[in-house]
């Protein structure tokens, strides 16, 4: 049976829908939904319980894990958009509770609507699976030929990086939230190796994870890359220099002194496991190799070094 109302609880399957060219056919997304300009219009069946706007790191941190230590939900379930758009397809995810709608909120939409939908949860740990993703979900939507030609596309932009021979790859550190630091985990490790560099700390395809101080300066990075989830590059330059700009020790590391500190915009390239993924990729070479890539074109405002 054709699909024809679907809602997205995931951005990054919001950006794929409207390359799919099925935007007439979505009928509900998240709070988060903001690209393309257009899903911006879009009703929204998922909001956040939390305005990170107004807040900083550490309180972003704090609220969240209290509302996770006592079991409530960080996002609201809106129930009459959900019952309006009426979805045969729901889109979730499994990756991450903390950054986008969960299972529970499956389990509350299936509760309320009175007929039940198809689901299609993407839980992508590495760039294999994030293009795996777009085929699946091409099947369900009865667009293989456009799942490959995007498939096909992302896989040649990934070649012309990958396996280039690099006679000194710098030792890459890339921070996901600055205060508490967390790593970069999940698809980051992998990019920043295909991008030319000897990641740090974090491993592939594992989560993200809570590191000190003495973790990062114990690594002693050639090259920071600050990317705090759910952030753009204003964002986190702000954050830096509120938080880590007069940090001893964070001023101490070899990477600080050598000018080696980018800032990214981890939101729209990084944060998410979507096809934007793969300008995140070019960016990340641009920045690691800028030798090689100096006359790489990325979107712009996607990075900027910190002086």
């Amino acid at each position: 049976m054709a699909v024809k109302r679907i809602v997205s609880f995931l951005p990054s399957a919001t950006e794929l829908l409207y390359e799919f060219d099925v935007a007439d056919k979505l009928f509900g997304v998240t709070h988060e939904c903001k690209y393309p300009e257009n899903a911006k219009l879009k009703p929204q069946v998922i909001s956040s319980v939390i305005n990170s706007d107004n807040l900083t790191s550490n309180e972003i941190n704090t609220i969240t894990c209290t509302l996770l230590n006592e079991g409530k939900n960080i996002f609201e379930l809106n129930k009459k958009n959900l019952i309006t758009a009426n979805p045969d397809l729901i889109i979730s995810q499994e990756t991450c509770k903390v950054c986008a709608a969960y299972t529970n909120h499956i389990q509350s939409a299936l509760e309320i609507l009175p007929q039940k939908p198809q689901l299609y949860s993407m839980d992508p740990h590495n760039l294999k699976e994030i293009l795996q993703s777009v085929t699946e979900l091409g099947e369900i939507l009865k667009k293989e030929e456009k799942a490959i030609e995007i498939v096909n596309s992302l896989q040649t932009r990934i070649k012309k990086l990958k396996n280039l021979d690099y006679e000194k790859p710098p030792r890459v550190l890339a921070i996901e939230w600055i205060e508490p630091f967390f790593t970069a985990g999940h698809w980051i490790p992998e990019m920043i190796e295909l991008a030319g560099g000897i990641n740090l700390i974090s491993k592939i395809g594992e989560h993200s994870r809570r590191m000190s101080m003495d973790e990062i300066e114990t690594s002693d990075p050639d090259v920071v890359i600050l990317m705090p989830c759910g952030f753009d590059t204003v964002r986190t330059l702000s954050e830096y220099e509120s938080i880590l700009k007069k940090n001893p020790a964070w001023n101490s590391l070899k990477a600080v002194k050598n000018n080696q500190i980018y800032a990214v915009d981890a939101n729209s390239f990084f944060s998410k496991p979507s096809i934007r993924t793969i300008d995140g990729l070019e960016i990340l070479a641009k920045i690691i190799h800028p030798e090689k890539f100096g006359d790489l074109i990325v979107p712009v405002n996607s990075f900027s070094k910190i002086s």
